[in-house]
């Protein structure tokens, strides 16, 4: 792919309720996740994110997830392959039937909170979200968590025909497996601005990471993913665009 791409969840808020700092965030990355009204977000909400986005030259990505608008899509629920696979489509189809009418469409998919832990961990369910997205469109890659063996993912891409972007994560702590800590479990966060302009900058010169166990990590990445829901979030991702600037030729 190149460069790495910084990419954020955005897109988040709903009805009177606002969250993250979007117009703030949104000329710093380069892919915008933008939540498709499942676990956040709503018709309005999406079209003026997806205006705001083409705006600013931002490729958009479909951030589906589980049907949980009260637990932000953070718990897992029981949800069969089938059921994950027509969930996709309807909340694919939405977010893009909104940019076609903005005059773009969306680029790429990826899958949000809970629903992104359990592909990573249940093959099924991750096999599911590649159906998804090979019957919509098998020209979306499907931006998925890099750990320290990709290779299992990688095969199932590889035999349904869908193009994998590996995602590495600036802010949160890992485990030896290249997973993220569960964010309950204290230290998973990184909210210092200076810590996580590090990770970042490790990463994105492919440098060894520091687990929360005391390993060392290398990850494959091809984007970071940034967060900008408050100022110290923000002037992260000011450091963190200024860093990947600097390096890269």
């Amino acid at each position: 792919m190149g460069r790495l791409l910084l990419n954020c969840d955005i897109g988040e808020s709903f009805g009177a309720w606002t969250m993250g700092l979007d117009a703030e965030v949104m000329p710093l990355i380069d892919c915008a996740n933008i939540a498709c009204g499942f676990h956040a977000s709503d018709p309005q909400v999406m079209r003026r994110t997806v205006a705001l986005a083409r705006r600013h030259g931002v490729l958009i990505g479909a951030h589906p997830g589980y049907p949980d608008l009260v637990g932000f899509g953070r718990r897992s629920m029981a949800c069969t392959p089938a059921e994950v696979e027509n969930m996709l489509l309807y909340q694919i189809g939405a977010l893009d039937g909104i940019c076609r009418a903005e005059g773009t469409q969306v680029r790429y998919v990826k899958p949000h909170g809970a629903l992104y832990n359990d592909m990573m961990r249940e093959p099924e369910l991750l096999r599911a979200v590649m159906a998804a997205i090979k019957a919509y469109s098998d020209s979306l890659p499907l931006m998925l968590m890099s750990t320290r063996d990709n290779s299992a993912s990688q095969a199932m891409a590889a035999e349904m025909g869908i193009t994998l972007w590996f995602e590495v994560f600036a802010d949160r702590a890992y485990d030896d497996a290249g997973m993220l800590v569960n964010r309950k479990l204290p230290g998973a966060v990184h909210h210092e601005s200076d810590r996580v302009a590090d990770q970042a900058l490790r990463l994105a010169r492919g440098e060894a990471l520091t687990t929360l166990d005391g390993g060392t990590l290398t990850l494959q990445a091809d984007t970071l993913c940034v967060h900008g829901d408050n100022a110290a979030s923000i002037l992260a991702v000011q450091r963190i665009r200024q860093f990947l600037q600097a390096i890269t030729p």
